[in-house]
């Protein structure tokens, strides 16, 4: 059985989708605007061909997203049932793992590419796609997997993917004049490093892998891609004349980001630990690897009491040859001041490869310890590692980032029930925690996909003080530590700010440590002496450290971090079959009794052809609009099968339009009534069904949608919606709650005013200003909630997260108000904020109806508001705030 795609991964998946659809209406440059929400140019990399990236964090699961990509792109935007893949990745190593996987059926990879392709699939390296039959070509998804090493070279001649092959020859047998166009051909240079051809060649189209991609027009999958791109490398796609491109990688560089995964959004699906807790060691390399270990000794008893299996890890980055400690060096030290058991402890180097063929996961594993110097083997995963000991001075230490991101995966990709477990762990060679952390971040940013304000968050510091039993470490948080590139002169500082303050020069700079419980106005003093001290060219270095600052204090009033508890909020329940159900999508679905056959035949589909030209309009999310046939060899019918007839196309659609609610009986008799009318009533022939079967399948699966979207509606708006209340007496599974940890933010607040009563350290997409510089109305309304005197904290509710998010139901979807605030006697006030455009349409009036009609009977305990800048009496937001929350 796959696996459950995670949400954000199905996000990343449905706003690929969504471009390959828009792409064949309105070309790939208005695609890309109108699926990103931030001013950003599309770049034209591959002229005329799609070209878009997925940023996904490390541990995300890049890879399987791209083996879902693959009938993506396929069915939306090629429209082919038998796809050929060419898929890059960076090394040899990875090629290896890939075609490994993806040839295991019982592989998640393979097993994503089988939920649309089953059995016809077939992978292969380039050495294998020579004995490739030109029969399977059009049956299968073919899959290659190479490097892009294997294409990238100025000299085509150099390079064997560009050389004749013979065994090609039946590929090239019967060309167009079209065909053949733009494809490489036999030259001098080319007899010259392949003798066995000869002059009378010379012109003749080679029979070459590279020319073999151009014929069929590839989808390329770019693995891996800020290790597998350059602008060497477009231009080597553009030689293979691929239909599209799907890039995916943990740090994008001019990539055409079409959709970009959070850290948090990982950490809340519970794919990562985090935060890193991070400990500087200045006295050298033995404590740091002595407090690794006993890190290490505690996570494994805290692990007993973990249901599942775990024995954790530590990772060790030894000295490289002629340092002080070597992997020898280190093994020894172990072994002999540490009292750990050889058989526990492995080397992991270029020349030493002791875990091979080990499976650090079995029970029976003894392995504690791995010895390294820079990266792990390419591909190496290990959930097991928790601790990063790092014994390379963080200044030069090579790989460090590498190594962290092996300890970053959750075991089981599950939260551990020990609080400890959730965690990773770095010990570091380092004079300042707030160096060490510095640095750190830095690397986090530019290899591992996360964004700066993320990286603040991820960082957890330690400082190296003893508790009674001369070990352990004690959190500083919530004191601030602030690496400067400078010691300040603190003559003309105030007596008010150099209490506040501590100042620890290093040969880096200084760590400036300002005190808990440092208040506001005593804060900014700081921030102006401090700025104002340094020297001019360093001043913008340090508001930048003090601009991060600002953010981790508020992270640090949230009241995730002091155990606090958001009170459970009970969602809008349906008495039924003598039990409360939350009234879901599916509930509602299970209510509506909907006979396609009942309704008359109404498609928005028309198929227009002549000898040059084949279009097909459409209606799109109440858009119309036309598809044109891509490629000019599409207009004949070399490649179509002649045997087709109308119940293989019925057939073929019935697999490809499954719905909830429908009986395959119900939708197989509606299909075939369907196709008659179109054949028999708007006389489109077969042939021409056949070609548009990808634009037909879409008309009919959104025609269902739409027949099924009234029924809800009139179900919804009936008998129904009435009966919906919330459970007199509602149980855990009635309600929803607010989880410390997890809140999967993509676009961090990062505004000028401090937040004191978010629930979550970040708040999730408030931008302060619009484009015209004004303040923004929603950031406005979250000041008025912050600052009143009932909310005890509140959160910024984030849209389409149905399992972190409070959602209520709508006739068509879930509706995911703005704000939910608890307030100081625990009762519930949510708040959808509507700019004035909107506040009046139908979509706000129905929020506004089902909002009101969770909050009845409640006896104040539920307050709902639909609040706008302007109320009809004239009331602003603040008072339309303070109305609602006063206390009845």
């Amino acid at each position: 059985m796959a696996l459950t795609l995670k949400t954000y991964q199905a996000h990343a998946l449905k706003a690929l989708e969504s471009f390959f659809i828009d792409c064949r209406v309105h070309g790939e440059k208005a695609a890309f605007e109108r699926a990103v929400d931030y001013d950003v140019n599309y770049v034209d990399r591959l002229i005329g061909v799609p070209s878009v990236c997925l940023r996904v964090p490390t541990g995300g699961g890049k890879t399987l997203i791209a083996a879902h990509s693959i009938a993506i792109a396929a069915n939306h935007y090629v429209n082919t049932n038998a796809p050929i893949v060419l898929w890059l990745v960076p090394s040899d190593m990875i090629r290896q793992q890939t075609l490994k996987a993806l040839a295991d059926v019982t592989h998640p990879y393979r097993q994503a590419v089988m939920q649309r392709y089953g059995d016809k699939i077939k992978v292969c390296d380039l050495d294998g796609l020579q004995t490739i039959n030109p029969n399977d070509v059009g049956k299968s998804c073919l899959i290659i997997v190479t490097t892009s090493q294997a294409f990238n070279i100025t000299k085509t001649e150099k390079r064997n993917v560009y050389a004749f092959f013979e065994e090609l020859s039946p590929h090239f047998s019967v060309l167009t004049p079209q065909q053949e166009q733009g494809m490489e051909c036999v030259t001098a240079e080319t007899i010259k490093e392949q003798p066995h051809l000869t002059t009378s060649d010379i012109g003749r189209v080679k029979h070459s892998l590279a020319n073999w991609f151009y014929l069929h027009r590839p989808i390329i999958v770019l693995d891996e891609a800020h290790k597998n791109r350059s602008k060497l490398s477009f231009e080597t796609f553009a030689r293979l004349n691929p239909a599209c491109l799907v890039e995916l990688t943990a740090t994008p560089r001019d990539n055409n980001v079409l959709y970009s995964v959070s850290a948090a959004e990982l950490k809340a699906a519970d794919m990562i630990k985090l935060p890193v807790v991070l400990t500087e060691h200045p006295d050298g390399w033995q404590s740091c690897l002595r407090d690794a270990l006993l890190q290490r000794q505690q996570l494994e008893l805290d692990a007993q009491k973990d249901p599942s299996y775990i024995r954790p890890i530590l990772l060790v980055q030894a000295q490289p040859k002629g340092g002080e400690a070597t992997v020898d060096v280190v093994r020894a030290y172990l072994i002999q001041h540490e009292s750990v058991l050889e058989e526990q402890i492995a080397v992991s180097t270029g020349t030493t490869k002791e875990l091979n063929d080990i499976n650090l996961f079995a029970p029976n594993c003894p392995i504690r310890v791995v010895i390294t110097v820079e990266a792990l083997k390419e591909g190496w995963d290990c959930s097991f590692a928790y601790v990063l000991a790092s014994l390379q001075n963080m200044n030069s230490a090579v790989d460090v980032e590498q190594l962290l991101g092996r300890v970053l995966r959750m075991p089981y990709a599950q939260k551990r029930p020990v609080e400890s477990l959730n965690k990773a762990y770095a010990h570091v060679i380092a004079e300042s925690v707030a160096q060490a952390a510095s640095q750190l971040k830095d690397r986090m940013v530019a290899n591992m996909g996360f964004n700066k304000w993320e990286a603040d968050l991820a960082i957890q510091k330690t400082l190296p003080v003893e508790t009674p039993q001369g070990q352990g470490r004690a959190n500083i948080v919530p004191e601030l530590a602030l690496a400067l590139p400078h010691a300040p002169d603190t003559t003309h500082f105030s007596d008010e700010v150099k209490q506040a303050i501590q100042i620890l020069p290093n040969t880096q700079g200084a760590t400036l440590l300002i005190k808990k419980g440092t208040n506001e106005d005593t804060f900014k003093q700081i921030e102006s002496f401090v700025v104002q001290s340094a020297p001019a060219k360093k001043q913008e270095q340090v508001q930048a450290a003090f601009n991060d600052a600002r953010a981790e204090r508020q992270a640090q009033h949230a009241s995730e971090n002091w155990n606090a508890r958001f009170a459970p909020i009970p969602q809008l329940c349906l008495f039924l079959d003598g039990e409360w159900q939350v009234v879901e999508k599916e509930v509602i679905e299970n209510a509506v009794d909907l006979d396609l056959l009942n309704y008359p035949l109404n498609l928005a589909f028309n198929i227009r052809e002549t000898a040059h030209s084949f279009e097909i309009d459409m209606n799109m999310a109440g858009e119309n609009v036309t598809y044109r046939q891509l490629w000019a060899e599409q207009l004949t019918f070399n490649e179509m099968p002649t045997n087709h007839t109308e119940t293989d196309l019925v057939i073929w659609l019935d697999k490809q339009v499954r719905h909830t609610g429908l009986t395959q009986v119900q939708l197989r008799a509606y299909l075939v009534k369907l196709v008659s009318y179109l054949i028999n009533e708007r006389k489109f022939t077969l042939t021409a069904l056949i070609r548009s079967q990808f634009q037909l399948r879409q008309a009919v699966r959104n025609e269902i949608d739409r027949l099924f979207e009234l029924a809800r509606k009139e179900v919804f708006q009936g008998d129904l919606f009435g009966k919906m209340t919330v459970a007199p007496e509602p149980q855990a599974w009635h309600q929803f709650e607010f989880k410390p940890g997890i809140y999967p933010v993509r676009k961090p607040y990062r505004g000028s005013y401090e937040f004191r009563k978010h629930f979550y350290q970040q708040i999730d997409d408030l931008r302060e200003k619009t484009k015209d510089g004004k303040n923004a109305e929603e950031f406005l309304c979250a000041q008025v909630i912050d600052m009143h005197p009932r909310v005890k904290h509140w959160v910024r509710n984030i849209a389409q997260q149905r399992e972190t998010s409070f959602w209520l139901p709508t006739a068509k979807d879930n509706f995911y108000p703005d704000f939910i605030c608890e307030l100081d006697d625990g009762s519930i006030a949510v708040i959808e904020y509507k700019g004035e455009p909107l506040a009046t349409n139908d979509d706000s009036k129905e929020k506004d109806a089902i909002g009101q009609q969770w909050a009845n009977n409640s006896q104040g305990k539920r307050i709902f508001l639909m609040a706008r800048s302007k109320a009809e009496d004239g009331r602003d937001v603040y008072q339309q705030i303070h109305d609602a929350l006063a206390k009845h």
